[in-house]
């Protein structure tokens, strides 16, 4: 063993170090140095997968569900004629395969529009407005599926449908 003496202090205070042990020191503080920065990184990659990704993604998501809800009505709307009473029309509508990464499935309920979801905070549901001439609205889209509009004259009236076909 050395003897080293301090004269920090000028008390001559004796300081005994092993020389084996001084390079341990080193391999040690660069162990800690990793370890911290494994917990940064463990620590930042929680934070964001486990809150504000998924919460990002979910107003992201009710965002493009919002929009496709008024271009699907906007696209049922325009599919109908205004003052028809015989028809047989058909038009395409172009939808999302996905919304936050899952399918979705678009339908009638009396005279709106519904978008259901998988997730429960993305969703939603839009008037539509159509002429007077519509008798009967019915029909679903699923996402998966390509989606069309259907008007045909009725008895009385326009017959709405909304048709998924496998493209």
């Amino acid at each position: 063993m050395t003897d080293r003496r301090s004269s920090a202090g000028g008390r001559g205070s004796a300081t005994r170090f092993r020389t084996d042990s001084r390079a341990g020191s080193a391999v040690v503080g660069k162990a800690l140095e990793a370890a911290i920065v494994v917990l940064y990184v463990g620590l930042l990659t929680t934070t964001l997968y486990a809150g504000a990704i998924p919460e990002y993604r979910t107003a992201a998501g009710q965002e493009v569900a919002d929009r496709t809800l008024a271009d699907a009505s906007a696209d049922v709307r325009a599919a109908v004629p205004p003052n028809a009473s015989s028809v047989n029309a058909t038009a395409r509508v172009e939808l999302p395969a996905t919304i936050r990464g899952e399918e979705y499935a678009i339908r009638v309920d009396g005279r709106q529009l519904v978008l259901d979801h998988p997730h429960d905070a993305v969703g939603g549901r839009t008037p539509l407005a159509l002429p007077r001439t519509v008798d009967s609205i019915d029909g679903r889209w699923e996402s998966r599926d390509g989606a069309v509009v259907r008007v045909r004259g009725g008895t009385g009236g326009l017959d709405v449908d909304l048709d998924g076909r496998r493209t």
